[in-house]
């Protein structure tokens, strides 16, 4: 893994760290269905591509 790829995956984590909680209240107060539909492609879609950078 090279030093870019290394660098996006603290990314990754940082950013999941943060949209996993708003994740879990969104899904508590659930006034807007969408945004937590949004979340949860957001955060499956990063958590693909930290699997990718991973794998390579």
């Amino acid at each position: 893994m090279d030093k870019k790829a290394k660098k996006r995956l603290e990314v990754i984590k940082k950013k999941l760290s943060t949209l996993r909680p708003r994740l879990a209240g969104s899904k508590q107060q659930a006034d807007d269905p969408e945004e937590t539909k949004a979340l949860e492609e957001e955060i499956a879609a990063l958590e693909a591509e930290a699997e990718k950078l991973r794998a390579s």
